[in-house]
């Protein structure tokens, strides 16, 4: 299959601390990909280089063939095909939910105000929130506010979309909302690739599960494998500790 996003032997420093240790890693078009591993293993700081936040010391990362880690290249060209999900929402308190919505689009890529708001509300629609595009994030509850910076993300169509730890923050009532979403993604083909600590939500969406360990890939294979018959020791101790 295509890959849609290509790590290769990618390396990433914080001073002294190495935090991916030449990590390699392909995701295909359709594919959801989920990354497991302990905090500090370096998930979410893959997902940050992947979306251009954090630069690579080594290696090299590429969008549908493009050296998207070369220098010359505009890191708002990359964000406008790679949509990323903070666990935080990270929504403006200031502004409505479709003023959230439609700022990067209208103000970064230059979309014009009727035609975002259009993209805007047909998507909320999707999820139930058309009603609350007027609303300001306090009125609404975490579940909503993940939902609305999921539907943010994807304002551009992008062709990989970015989860970390989107899960974490919510009250456990209020993920099923959120794992609705991404299972409806899923089945219409969007390429994923996404960080959590909740096994449940990476058997339930993954095509292939990933372990991370000290910044390295360690083991990866389909959820049932790795999550159900891991071949490796330092992924059986690790999901070992979840069930202790």
């Amino acid at each position: 299959m295509t890959a849609v996003l290509s790590v290769e032997a990618v390396h990433k420093l914080f001073g002294a601390r190495h935090v991916l240790r030449g990590i390699s890693l392909d995701v295909a078009e359709h594919e959801v990909v989920a990354l497991i591993g302990a905090s500090g293993s370096g998930k979410s700081t893959l997902l940050r280089c992947v979306n251009l936040l954090e630069p690579v010391d080594d290696g090299t990362i590429r969008l549908d063939g493009e050296d998207i880690t070369d220098p010359r290249v505009d890191p708002d060209r990359v964000r406008r095909r790679v949509g990323l999900v903070f666990q935080a929402f990270n929504l403006f308190p200031h502004m409505t939910v479709l003023a959230n919505v439609t700022l990067a689009p209208r103000r970064v890529h230059r979309v014009p105000a009727a035609e975002a708001r259009d993209r805007a509300m047909a998507l909320l629609a999707r999820i139930g929130l058309e009603g609350l595009a007027g609303a300001y994030p306090d009125r609404l509850s975490g579940g909503q506010q993940q939902r609305v910076a999921i539907v943010r993300a994807l304002m551009n169509s992008p062709r990989l979309l970015l989860l970390d730890e989107v899960t974490s923050a919510l009250d456990p009532e209020l993920v099923g909302e959120v794992l609705a979403l991404v299972r409806d993604l899923r089945a219409e083909g969007t390429t994923m690739l996404l960080a959590t600590h909740e096994m449940a939500f990476a058997r339930q969406v993954a095509d292939r599960v990933c372990f991370l360990d000290g910044g390295t890939l360690v083991e990866q294979g389909p959820p049932e494998q790795v999550l159900g018959d891991p071949q490796q020791a330092r992924t059986r101790q690790f999901l070992s500790r979840l069930v202790s």
